[in-house]
């Protein structure tokens, strides 16, 4: 156990932040978004650091804290990190302070609104930190509910003309599928040991348990993070939310926060459930497909930006759930990078298109043409975020994405080679977007346009940053998820089949 409590630090200091931010005097409420940014970078830093102490050999978890909270009832305060979770930290701690700096300008009268607006921005980070390192189950899901909060603040009180309505189907269906996997909770932990830490993931892993009950309480717990990432049919409140909310609040909802399904998929659906996640893996991975390509082809027809890089969305995710559920250490391994490079490239293109939005007054493709000769950097920002999304090499999402089909290929030769046509969808979606919004002649503007400025760059550097360093230098962190995932495997019970004679090099090669 470590002496100094990083990831509860993590935590209280952006929680603080928060309530310094909405407690400032009117006289500072121009100062808000600066303190924010402020805590956010300093909680960056903070996160950097425990970053640095982390056993990238070992598959346990590390930089924990356990106290007894409420004993009675088995629920400890207990937090931790294996290379799974703390990749996932970092991204959120690194999209944070990018988010709130694009933010400046989203709240323009000012004064109490938008003091409250980036506290509640701020909020999202204790929130995002706690549910990826919370190491007892019952704690991850106060998390995963209180995150609910603030997201609907942030969707009804600052997003679109129809935001009340998109706010309110979000919070429907994510406490719908948060009861669900309480019910699947508590008889999860009727099956376990009990006692005062009774939820510990540990004490819950491994239960002998009737097939019927595993297979019930994995469903509840699937439906849940379904919803959370989402799959199709459960994905219908991403594109409504991400249409009526700021780009700032959809980058940290669908870069960040839809990673909570994903992640509980492997965090504990097959942990706890290794012979009911063997009996679902073949309907799952056919709803993966389904999302892929469903995903695909809504953003081919969107005439939305916002909500085409929210199909988009909807189409990777299914990548990666395919990934986690070949069960194979090549495609865990890609499924697990794919979360974080496309929390980069999904809030490269929210936010891009915020930027877009801003100038031209609508999100409507139809709108826009020829800007290419208006905005000649912003056109080649959104192309290389757009590269990323499609996953053209070197982009780090290629890396991801390569891994997660040939993982498939593995297991399922045939469905990994149908999941591949996804990528040529992807490549549709993108370029016809940058066709018809930037090339042709130069459109008639009120005013004059500005090209990107300098907050603007800051925004996008660290991004196409990420893109490059990531799919040019995988290897770190493929070092720091691969024992995670293999722990992982090795609870599930199912060893990766044996190469094929040209395939061997290239599977060793990805787990190195």
């Amino acid at each position: 156990m470590s002496n100094v409590p990083w990831l509860t630090a993590m935590m209280v200091i952006p929680l603080l932040g928060s309530v310094v931010v909405a407690c400032l005097p009117s006289t500072l409420a121009s100062r808000a978004k600066q303190v924010a940014l402020g805590f956010s970078v300093v909680t960056l830093l903070l996160g950097i650091v425990a970053a640095l102490r982390f056993d990238t050999d070992s598959a346990a978890m590390q930089l924990t804290e356990q106290h007894r909270w409420i004993p009675s009832f088995g629920v400890s305060y207990a937090v931790g990190v294996d290379g799974i979770s703390l990749t996932l930290i970092l991204m959120a701690l690194v999209l944070a302070p990018i988010c709130l700096l694009a933010a400046w300008h989203d709240v323009p009268e000012g004064g109490t609104r938008e003091k409250t607006y980036f506290a509640l921005l701020l909020l999202l980070v204790p929130f995002m930190v706690g549910v990826f390192a919370a190491t007892d189950v019952f704690l991850f899901y106060v998390f995963f509910e209180a995150m609910l909060v603030p997201v609907y603040f942030l969707v009804a009180g600052f997003g679109g003309p129809r935001r009340r309505a998109a706010a309110l189907k979000f919070l429907l269906f994510s406490l719908a599928g948060g009861l669900v996997m309480l019910v699947a909770l508590i008889a999860l932990y009727v099956h376990g040991p009990g006692g005062a830490d009774g939820f510990m993931i540990g004490k819950l892993v491994g239960l002998d348990m009737n097939p019927w009950a595993e297979r019930l309480m994995f469903l509840g717990f699937f439906l849940a993070f379904a919803i959370k990432a989402p799959m199709w049919p459960l994905h219908t409140w991403l594109p409504d939310t991400a249409e009526e909310a700021t780009p700032a609040t959809s980058t940290l909802l669908v870069g960040v926060l839809d990673k909570i399904g994903t992640f509980g998929m492997l965090r504990f659906c097959l942990p706890f459930f290794p012979e009911a996640s063997r009996w679902a893996a073949p309907v799952v991975i056919g709803l993966a497909l389904v999302s892929i390509f469903y995903g695909a082809f809504l953003a081919i027809g969107s005439k939305d930006m916002l909500r085409l890089v929210s199909y988009t969305s909807i189409s990777h995710f299914g990548f990666i759930v395919l990934g986690i559920f070949a069960f194979t250490r090549t495609g865990g391994n890609g499924s697990a990078f794919y979360m974080i490079n496309h929390g980069f490239s999904t809030a490269a293109l929210f936010l891009i298109v915020g930027m877009l939005i801003r100038r031209r007054g609508s999100a409507q493709i139809p709108a826009f043409g020829g800007w290419q000769r208006v905005t000649p950097v912003l056109a080649g920002c959104f192309l290389v975020a757009g590269l990323a999304g499609l996953a053209l090499p070197p982009m780090a999402s290629f890396v991801s994405e390569y891994l997660v089909l040939v993982g498939t290929y593995q297991r399922h030769p045939a469905v990994a080679a149908f999941a591949a046509l996804g990528v040529i969808l992807a490549g549709l979606y993108i370029l016809l977007t940058y066709q018809r919004v930037f090339t042709g002649p130069k459109p008639e503007v009120a005013g004059r346009v500005r090209d990107l400025t300098g907050r603007e760059k800051l925004v996008v550097a660290p991004l196409v940053a990420s893109f490059l360093v990531l799919g040019l230098w995988p290897r770190p962190a493929l070092d720091v998820i691969n024992p995670a995932i293999t722990k992982t495997l090795q609870t599930v019970g199912i060893a990766d089949p044996a190469p094929h004679a040209g395939a061997q090099a290239t599977s060793e090669g990805s787990h190195k």
